[in-house]
């Protein structure tokens, strides 16, 4: 090949590479199709899906240690704050609206507290409704499903504290259950929770017993078969983390 050959070809080729590049780059009328496609089935049909609502409004809980496994065995929120860069404590939390003049006091603890023990030892939500003593708690801990949607069907007599931080929730409606429990965080103290929820369930007819190891509180009760237990713990910020157990969810 002469040198005059080359010279006329190579301007050619540089010429000729930019192009191929740019056409490498441009999506197939195919791929645009599908995109535009999609973007009208997003917005149109799904609009009005209460379960695509309820997912896309409801609180997000992911357990950093656990994305990768099932939600069955999710460890309970730790008694402390976890490190990492994370949300404000009180981002979504709502107001204390509760007037204390019209609590009623909840009776002192007393006795042993071995549900104090069995709480500390329960790792999970399931595991905590299992140490249950009302009956068929184990079976129906063993069905039991995890969404923050349980958290909207907890008992009327037994909700959510005023400012509760909802952390995870759990229940369970098969085989004749109606098991709730949940986890939350609150500023009210400990006393004004146990005031909260003794009002709320003697107004209804159960009756009460309270245990306390000096840290962690458990108020419990019955009426009939329906049975109800609140695990209240103190942390050194101020919070209160809370454990709710109930089987007579709605």
């Amino acid at each position: 090949m002469t040198r005059s050959a080359r010279t006329i070809r190579l301007p050619a080729l540089a010429f000729a590479l930019p192009l191929a590049l740019i056409a490498c780059g441009e999506p197939a009328v195919d791929d645009q199709q599908d995109a535009t496609n999609l973007e009208a089935d997003l917005g149109n049909g799904n609009a009005g899906d209460p379960a695509l609502n309820a997912a896309l409004a409801g609180q997000i809980m992911v357990d950093p240690t656990l994305t990768q496994s099932s939600n069955d065995d999710a460890i309970r929120p730790p008694p402390e704050p976890m490190g990492g860069a994370m949300p404000p404590e009180e981002a979504g939390r709502r107001a204390d609206t509760v007037d204390p003049r019209t609590l009623k006091r909840a009776p002192a603890a007393a006795g042993d507290c071995s549900a104090c023990r069995q709480a500390d030892a329960a790792l999970t939500l399931g595991a905590l409704a299992e140490r249950q003593t009302f009956p068929n708690a184990a079976a129906c801990a063993r069905t039991i499903g995890y969404s923050a949607l349980w958290a909207n069907r907890l008992p009327a007599d037994l909700p959510l504290y005023p400012d509760a931080q909802l952390s995870e929730a759990a229940g369970s409606d098969q085989a004749g259950c109606r098991l709730r429990v949940v986890h939350f965080s609150s500023r009210a103290t400990p006393q004004r929770l146990l005031d909260f929820y003794y009002t709320r369930t003697a107004d209804t007819g159960y009756s009460a017993d309270h245990r306390s190891d000096g840290r962690r509180h458990v108020l419990g009760g019955l009426r009939g078969g329906d049975a109800y237990s609140v695990y209240v713990t103190p942390r050194m910020d101020g919070v209160s983390d809370v454990d709710l157990v109930s089987n007579a969810g709605r």
